[in-house]
């Protein structure tokens, strides 16, 4: 059996890599030619821990490469039993925040016209319930292999930055099929997690398809659900992590994800809640997922208060301040800037005049190609230089390992506000800062 990969972005390329590490041939195809260039060279567009390694281990070995043209997708079909998995991007639209599935719909037509023989394309792009069906239909009108071409959805449930663990050692898989030749070849190729004991969903095309947005859905409310919380500690004088440690120990709730701070960002859950949302209202339904709504909007609600804080501590202006900024990445382990809590807070305080001075080890490259208008700095150390405030904003783990004292040295003046209530705030304090983070007291 061989495996076509269709888009190469955070999930294709380890997607991709993933496959060749469990012994199959494996064809990356994209339509960006730079991307493919960087991956055949073996070093992947953006940084994911690991995967680096692993695609220069399968270029080696021959069992995986990258193309750029359905020519060649053809070909490497045209012999063998061939899966073709379609990891394109489903970004949001600027119009109405749904889906937009344009990328999508060109990768199912350019694919299908290539597709001669009895196929089956498994879906792993988040889309709104209901576009399987849809791609379905177009994928039997296009192909030349008409009936015989199949569509399934198998939704990915990957974190950036532990993105090959969970594809190598998934915590479940769900399987969205129509019959049982699709389910058959699905179980085949996910033959080695399967045997260790993966927990196995086999379900129909729509339910398959609501498994991530609904994961997402959940997620984002927990999260948001602390940071509700949170903004009830600070009017009460309370301390949201003694309040999270509580709850995480009632086995109904848990503590993942039950983490007081700045919020959610990145390329998956704003853009997945917001079509969810759409896609209700498409359905007549709007008004049962509602609540997202504030889900979003508290997420979004602790990016300001981060910015009132920090203009809180520079006096009530942020005119000749200087602020360093620690974090640009959403999240640790990835140089993913999209939606970044991180970046909307330090942008915004620059846009009301300050100074702003950003760090992160593994995003800078990405933030200043997007903020060219922030000042960047090589070391955290550095960015701190002549700081009237540093804000901790991606939860780095460099960052909890820093010395306070070393930083005291060289700020304006030893105040600090953790945005992602990790730092020790007893080292802090010790050390002479002014110890602030969202929701929970101040130690001056």
């Amino acid at each position: 059996m061989r495996i076509t990969v269709l888009g190469t972005g955070y999930l294709g390329a380890t997607h991709a890599a993933c496959m060749a590490e469990m012994g199959f041939d494996v064809l990356g195809m994209d339509t960006d030619p730079e991307k493919i260039s960087a991956l055949s060279a073996g070093t992947p567009p953006f940084y994911e821990p690991g995967l680096e390694r692993l695609v220069r281990r399968h270029l080696k070995s021959g069992r995986l490469r990258f193309t750029s043209s359905y020519s060649d997708v053809q070909r490497f079909t045209a012999d063998a039993l061939t899966l073709h998995f379609l990891c394109v991007g489903t970004p949001e639209k600027k119009t109405d925040r749904a889906a937009d599935l344009r990328f999508l719909d060109e990768a199912i037509d350019r694919l299908a016209v290539v597709l001669r023989g009895p196929s089956l394309v498994v879906g792993k792009s988040t889309v709104p319930v209901g576009t399987a069906e849809r791609l379905a239909h177009r994928l039997k009108e296009n192909a030349p292999a008409g009936a015989h071409v199949e569509l399934a959805w198998n939704p990915e449930f990957l974190r950036e930055g532990f993105a090959i663990g969970d594809t190598l050692d998934p915590a479940r898989l769900v399987f969205g099929v129509s019959s049982p030749r699709a389910e058959s070849l699905l179980r085949e190729v996910y033959r080695i997690p399967l045997d260790r004991g993966v927990p196995l969903v086999v379900t129909d095309l729509p339910t398959a398809e609501l498994v991530k947005v609904s994961a997402n859905a959940f997620l984002a409310t927990k999260i948001s659900f602390i940071n509700a919380m949170a903004e009830v500690c600070e009017s009460t004088g309370a301390d949201v992590t003694h309040l999270a440690r509580a709850l995480a120990h009632d086995p109904r709730i848990g503590g993942q994800y039950l983490l007081p701070g700045l919020g959610f960002g990145g390329g998956c859950l704003p853009k997945d809640l917001r079509a969810f949302q759409v896609r209700a209202g498409e359905l007549g339904v709007g008004h049962t997922l509602g609540f997202l709504r504030e889900v979003d909007a508290v997420n979004l609600r602790r990016r300001r208060r981060m910015v009132d804080l920090t203009r809180e501590r520079c006096g009530g202006s942020f005119r000749g301040k200087r602020v360093a900024a620690w974090g640009a990445a959403f999240k640790p382990g990835s140089d993913d800037i999209r939606d970044s809590p991180a970046l909307s807070v330090a942008a915004s305080i620059q846009l009301q005049g300050a100074e702003v001075t950003v760090y992160d080890p593994k995003a800078a490259d990405n933030a200043y190609k997007s903020f060219p208008n922030l000042t960047f700095a090589s070391s955290a150390l550095e960015s701190a230089i002549g700081a009237d405030v540093l804000l901790h904003l991606t939860e780095w783990p460099e960052f909890r390992e820093l010395d306070p004292a070393v930083i005291g040295a060289v700020v304006a003046a030893r105040q600090v506000i953790d945005g992602r209530n990790t730092l020790d705030a007893r080292r802090w304090h010790e050390a002479g800062w002014s110890f602030h983070a969202l929701g929970r007291p101040a130690r001056r």
